[in-house]
């Protein structure tokens, strides 16, 4: 089968996009509403799977970011451009239930930390860090914005990111002559498929790269 795309709406598409590109890692965003008063109601916490690291030098990473069904922009585009930071956390399969939860639309200054029992799920400071982290999560990434680009004719806003700062958990990582290696079957990372369907990752396994 041969699809080609100009016979198929941008809707159609993305769900063509989303069910072939899989797994996609999922970002776990974090920003805050009041860059003064940083509480937790002012925490807007919101899952994106157009999500990737471009570059080490500089560390970036980006995710793409479209619009709220009203036609507005999220407030996690709000967010970043009026405080210019943001932490990106990968979470576990056991978390997707509420993963699923927090990509709901709420009005802006609405939290999603309101509407989810804090046993599950609360921040904690992120040391060096303007913005705390959830401390459910084995991995945190510090970021401050770079650059947003938008593209296309709705538009969706890319959104480039430099990493400050990592925090990984101690249950996930070994070291080894000074090399920090993490674990994947420890982190266990939430995926995301097409439609309303997610994944684990299966055992990892090595192959060599030739010379």
């Amino acid at each position: 089968m041969i699809i080609n795309f100009s016979d198929y709406s941008a809707n159609q598409r993305y769900h063509l996009m989303t069910q072939t590109v899989i797994p996609r890692p999922i970002a776990w965003v974090l920003t805050t509403s009041n860059d003064k008063n940083k509480n937790e109601s002012d925490i807007n916490l919101a899952p994106f799977s157009y999500f990737t690291a471009i570059s080490s030098n500089p560390a970036l990473l980006m995710i793409s970011v479209g619009k709220k069904p009203s036609g507005d922009d999220k407030d996690t585009l709000t967010n970043v451009l009026k405080n210019k930071k943001m932490v990106i956390h990968i979470a576990n399969e056991s978390q997707a239930d509420i993963v699923t939860q927090t990509a709901a639309s709420l009005k802006h200054g609405e939290s999603e930390l309101a509407t989810i029992d804090t046993n599950k799920l609360n921040t904690i400071p992120f040391e060096g860090f303007d913005l705390p982290r959830l401390a459910q999560c084995d991995i945190a990434y510090a970021c401050e914005l770079f650059e947003v680009k938008e593209i296309g004719d709705i538009p969706q806003s890319l959104i480039f990111v430099e990493v400050k700062q990592l925090y990984v958990s101690p249950s996930i990582t070994t070291e080894d002559n000074g090399r920090i290696k993490i674990h994947a079957e420890n982190v266990n990372p939430l995926a995301r498929l097409g439609a309303n369907e997610y994944s684990g990752i299966t055992n990892p396994f090595k192959k060599a790269r030739p010379e």
